[in-house]
């Protein structure tokens, strides 16, 4: 059991309060803190504290990938921590962006490798050959963008503003409300001329400035189209995020994003778990490298609602978020006085803390496990008792 030391990158979009006082730092800290990195990516991997001489955790399990890893994880994806663990504290919106699948980042990272592009370039899309399947589960309520809304709706939403420029853009979608129409509709938003990008932009954002407040189907989307445009002037993305979900979790609740999904983060706190990549496609609302074509060739069109990942309890103390990925678990302990947790054993672990405090004992061994506290469980280390009062997070493999 080793009590990590975590990377926290200072994304301009981060609060400056929300990972600072789950760590216990001063607050509000001196930069922003946008996302808190638990794992062994080769970017920003944890460091591990042991009696016998830390070092980072990428380290470590290079060093002895079995017995940090277990035979089936390592068999499975090699000696590489096949997830990675964050909290995400987002203080203004993230990025429109989406992430690729498996053969779309293999053929991606070799295409760019091939052509010379460094890995550090700005104008890089492709950091790795690995996928990002991602989950979050809200700390605290958390507004997101999350996939294409149904054609039908995303009519009903442009025709309430009024905006006869938005004519041409909606053709495609009023021929075929479907995916293909949606496809069609965000590939010509995408493309438009520069020169016209800005008025159709202005037009919009002020057109739902006009509509804000006086409720209706859509008042919840329209709230964020002019703090987009404010931050954003101009960006085709702005009218992009008019045509994706907005989901809106309570603490607890959480959703998946498979390949190809179209998200942004809009503000909130939560604890997120991806497979081990950093490979982000960007589609507006951001000074990023925005590639228009390779975005367009890795997203998924499939229009429609965001369901809610259910949490499955297993035994009164632990509930899980079951998603189809491999590389990784999530699961929530709520712990009370009296009760101990003793979960089955899947490989690899790294536990946080996120309220209360809690204990870890194995082999005769205890470890406090206090709020914001973090720990890797090598899958040497057999099985172990979690006790306390407040909630932990697990992150684990999904084999």
């Amino acid at each position: 059991m080793d009590l990590l030391d975590n990377v926290i990158q200072p994304y301009a979009w981060g609060s400056r309060t929300a990972i600072a006082e789950l760590l216990g730092q001063p607050s509000p800290s001196a930069a922003c803190q946008a996302e808190l990195w638990m794992g062994a990516h080769p970017g920003a991997p944890s460091r591990v504290k042991r009696p016998a001489g830390g070092g980072s955790l990428l380290e470590v399990i290079r060093a002895s990938p079995e017995r940090e890893l277990g035979e089936q994880v390592t068999r499975r994806f090699g000696a590489e921590l096949p997830f990675l663990f964050k909290v995400l504290a987002a203080e203004t919106p993230l990025s429109l962006q989406t992430h690729p699948s498996l053969a779309q980042a293999r053929e991606g990272y070799a295409r760019e490798n091939a052509l010379g592009v460094p890995v550090s370039a700005s104008h890089r899309n492709y950091k790795d050959a690995n996928h990002k399947p991602e989950l979050i589960c809200a700390l605290t309520p958390f507004d997101a963008l999350c996939g294409f809304r149904s054609a039908d709706e995303t009519l009903a939403l442009f025709d309430s503003l009024g905006v006869a420029a938005l004519e041409p853009l909606l053709a495609p979608l009023r021929a075929s409300p479907d995916a293909k129409g949606v496809a069609r509709m965000f590939e010509a938003l995408m493309t438009l001329p520069r020169e016209s990008r800005g008025p159709l932009v202005d037009a919009v954002v002020s057109a739902c400035s006009a509509r804000e407040g006086k409720g209706g189907h859509f008042a919840a989307e329209l709230h964020w189209a002019p703090r987009l445009g404010e931050l954003y002037p101009g960006d085709p993305g702005v009218i992009g995020a008019l045509m994706l979900n907005l989901v809106r979790l309570r603490p607890g609740e959480a959703i998946y994003l498979s390949a190809g999904n179209l998200h942004a983060y809009l503000r909130g706190v939560g604890v997120e778990i991806m497979a081990n990549s950093d490979n982000v496609l960007r589609g507006g609302c951001t000074p990023k490298h925005v590639d228009v074509p390779e975005l367009l060739r890795v997203l998924d069109f499939r229009c429609g609602p965001i369901g809610l990942v259910p949490a499955a309890t297993t035994d009164g103390v632990e509930s899980v978020y079951p998603t189809p990925t491999d590389e990784f678990r999530l699961s929530r302990f709520q712990l009370r006085p009296g009760v101990s947790a003793r979960p089955e054993r899947r490989g690899p672990e790294i536990l946080l803390c996120t309220e209360g405090s809690s204990r870890l004992s194995s082999n005769g061994e205890t470890l406090a496990l206090p709020r914001g506290a973090s720990v890797f469980v090598s899958a040497a280390e057999g099985a172990y008792t979690l006790e306390g009062e407040g909630v932990v997070y697990r992150a684990t493999s999904g084999l």
